[in-house]
């Protein structure tokens, strides 16, 4: 995978169609609003790449949230699915809020090999939400992120000991939050 365009697209409203190479993480920070409060969202790319790994689980210990995206177009990212999601079982709080994102939506049946169906299937298999998304048209970007940004502030709201374990944090618990979201 490179840098996100999901990222770039969700943090700047921006798409670039060159592909750039993620070394490693890459990083942004994006003011919310959350459920008529202030949240300002650390989302941290860890690029999902194999030679990158050791990097990347020691981000799944502070993170809130983990979006695990493929491209509908590349049927080995989504084969890579069950492998990140048993890195983030064994790296990852256990009560880390989760979503799976089919990203490339746009691209023609022709180019397409896997379909919505087997993303909303995986997703189901894993209890997580799903959504397809294009980065390159902005479909359902902003919603899947906001969903996961829901997801983890409710769980907060309802169990305050979910914080996380470590990962520097930090959480006020007035009008204003910090959540971090890790996507790979």
């Amino acid at each position: 995978m490179g840098k996100s365009c999901l990222l770039l697209r969700y943090s700047d409203d921006q798409f670039t169609s060159s592909f750039i190479t993620t070394i490693g993480i890459d990083f942004k920070i994006k003011p919310v609003l959350i459920f008529e409060s202030k949240a300002k969202l650390q989302i941290w790319d860890t690029a999902g790449q194999e030679r990158f790994r050791t990097i990347t689980t020691a981000y799944y210990r502070g993170a809130m949230g983990i979006i695990l995206v493929y491209d509908v177009s590349d049927e080995v990212s989504f084969q890579n699915v069950n492998n990140w999601m048993r890195q983030i079982d064994q790296n990852a709080a256990e009560n880390v809020n989760r979503i799976l994102i089919g990203n490339k939506c746009d691209v023609g049946s022709s180019e397409r090999k896997v379909t919505y169906e087997q993303g909303a299937e995986l997703a189901e298999k894993f209890g997580i939400s799903f959504f397809e998304t294009s980065a390159k048209t902005n479909t359902n970007v902003d919603q899947a992120f906001e969903s996961i940004a829901q997801d983890i502030v409710s769980r907060l709201k309802e169990n305050p000991e979910h914080y996380g374990n470590e990962g520097g944090v930090s959480i006020n618990r007035g009008k204003k939050k910090e959540v971090k979201g890790g996507c790979c």
